[in-house]
């Protein structure tokens, strides 16, 4: 990476052709909110099946928000119902999106988290295990066949969601992101412990490679193994796309991996997934061709700021002028899900269909389950992971179970 005339010239943009070179260049650009509303409207009107209700998964967030006030502003309030997961203590961001629907016109719709699963909800479960194209082991992941017993409005309506623009709206690196990523350019290279480290050990982090710290995390080789005998070691692979992203500036690299990788196979497949489920159509108007390219062609000035790591600044402005959400104030915001009390609270039914997955190694995968089983009640840092990890393996394995794509 190098500098010219304050500009960054990213010499490996060739090899990720989402990161678009040209938007550092164009300082002349100066954004038009009222048409970045119109084609936002556009963008998700074109995908709209009218014989069909509408529901937008709306959040406090930028992305939602920016949605929701484009359909307005097209007089869609009639046509499209905001619906909010109501999330637990001080994460819940429904009265702020029933405020907002109320101001911009829209009903609006509560969703609540279940903790307790009963048989309706195991089989609303079971029956997305069986009609999910794919595995898809994000933590709100659950939270979506349940919305669908809980709505049934939303089996074969069109879903409409904010997500799809990583890409070109960038993803800034945390502050966390800013100190561990440089250091694991050289603990990385003690990759040969990854086959005697434990996925609990402090060790396992530290082993990461860099691009394994943008969204990245699992179990450790060495307990991979043990469950699924035939697995490979991952590291080589991510050692690779480490160096093709050597030369980009931290903001790039962590959207370089986000974007093709996290973004699209956890954040982006479990909406899809959710949707195919249920035979929905699903609509994600920031992944239309023409906002993205709009957005990938504005200068960084009016997408993030490399001080504060805020990104989508001309969302936060468009939002604060017109509907009063001031997102510098509420800071970051989304979809939390609390899948630790799933885990907690039906440990039995989760580990019962893990322990029943033929793809795994019997003996070894109840030696793991018993392993962590005395974290259930804790709520350390190793008591969170292994949950996750407990978590994970069971939207594996329900899926392999039930699926009715797998022969």
């Amino acid at each position: 990476m190098s500098t010219v005339n304050g500009k960054i010239d990213i010499q490996f943009s060739h090899e990720f052709p989402f990161l678009n070179a040209n938007r550092l260049q164009a300082d002349e650009m100066q954004p038009d909110e009222d048409l970045i509303l119109q084609m936002l409207a556009e963008a998700t009107i074109s995908r709209i099946d009218k014989s069909k209700p509408s529901f937008l998964f709306h959040s406090a967030g930028k992305d939602s928000n920016s949605i929701a006030l484009a359909l307005a502003e097209a007089g869609w309030q009639d046509k499209v119902t905001l619906i909010t997961h109501k999330s637990k203590g001080q994460a819940d961001e429904s009265e702020i999106s029933a405020k907002i629907a109320k101001q911009l016109g829209f009903k609006h719709q509560i969703l609540h988290e279940v903790d307790q699963l009963q048989a309706e909800h195991k089989q609303a479960i079971n029956d997305y295990f069986v009609n999910a194209p794919f595995p898809c082991t994000d933590g709100v992941t659950l939270a979506y066949p349940l919305y669908a017993h809980q709505l049934t409005e939303l089996k074969g309506a069109n879903i409409i969601d904010g997500g799809g623009n990583d890409s070109h709206m960038i993803t800034p690196p945390t502050a966390r992101e800013l100190k561990v990523l440089p250091l694991s350019t050289l603990t990385h290279h003690a990759s040969f412990m990854r086959h005697f480290v434990r996925s609990e050990s402090l060790l396992s982090p530290l082993i990461r490679t860099p691009v394994e710290w943008c969204g990245m995390s699992g179990l450790s080789f060495a307990d991979t193994k043990k469950i699924l005998p035939d697995a490979m070691n991952v590291y080589p692979h991510w050692q690779q796309e480490s160096l093709l992203r050597k030369d980009l500036d931290l903001f790039d690299f962590k959207t370089s991996m986000l974007t093709p990788v996290v973004a699209s196979e956890l954040h982006i497949r479990k909406a899809r997934n959710f949707a195919d489920s249920i035979n929905a159509n699903m609509v994600l108007p920031f992944a239309n061709q023409q906002v993205a390219e709009y957005f990938a062609k504005m200068p960084e000035q009016y997408l993030f700021d490399r001080k504060t790591l805020y990104n989508k600044l001309i969302l936060r402005k468009i939002l604060k002028d017109r509907v009063g959400l001031d997102s510098d104030a509420l800071g970051k915001l989304g979809f939390t899900y609390d899948h630790q009390s799933i885990v907690n609270d039906n440990w039995l039914h989760v580990t019962d269909v893990v322990s029943s997955c033929e793809i795994w190694d019997g003996f070894a995968i109840g030696k793991f389950i018993s392993r962590v089983h005395p974290y259930l009640n804790n709520n350390s840092r190793r008591a969170r992971n292994a949950k996750s990890w407990v978590y994970r393996l069971y939207l594996i394995s329900g899926w392999l179970n039930s699926s009715k794509y797998v022969s």
